[in-house]
């Protein structure tokens, strides 16, 4: 039987492949980036409602997938980390600094096993920005120095690395 990380892995690459979801920049697959966020998240624990988290960490936003079906199929602790992970924030909400402070203070609120997860989604996902769209870079890594303020009690292997990505797309 199929460890439930194995189970999660499957579970976002047929819900990303079922909108036929593409990475923005690429075009290449989109589970490339849940990938590269389980990866990271696996090198830092072993906790393994964390690493499902990982791997699911965008279906909520991208996909037809529920809050719901997630702890039916993974149980109340990974829908929980979900729904920490989970941006809030609606178009009706405002511009986007309004959107991005609502999320920024959801996020503040979860736990640090969530909070370890959108380290590495932040991780993965500046390398992809700064590299194919440095105009609009400039916001996006304003924005992630922000929400790295609210992240501290994530894993700090994590947090470095995100804070010497910031850094240094700020120092040059």
């Amino acid at each position: 039987m199929a460890s439930r990380i194995d189970r999660a892995r499957q579970f976002a690459e047929h819900a990303h492949r079922s909108v036929n979801h593409r990475r923005k920049y690429t075009g290449e697959a989109y589970i490339t980036h849940p990938a590269a966020v389980a990866e990271l998240v696996a090198g830092v624990t072993r906790d393994e409602a964390t690493i499902c988290a990982a791997w699911l960490h965008d279906v909520i936003e991208d996909t037809p997938v529920t809050l719901d079906m997630i702890g039916k199929e993974f149980g109340n602790r990974v829908e929980r980390l979900v729904a920490q992970l989970t941006d809030i924030s609606k178009p009706e909400d405002g511009n986007r600094t309004t959107r991005k402070k609502i999320d920024r203070e959801h996020i503040r609120q979860a736990c640090a096993q969530a909070k370890t997860v959108k380290l590495a989604d932040l991780i993965d996902n500046a390398g992809s920005i700064t590299k194919y769209d440095p105009q609009f870079a400039r916001i996006y890594m304003e924005e992630k120095r922000l929400l790295l303020e609210v992240l501290k009690e994530g894993d700090q292997t994590l947090y470095r690395m995100a804070e010497a990505i910031i850094s240094n797309y700020f120092a040059s």
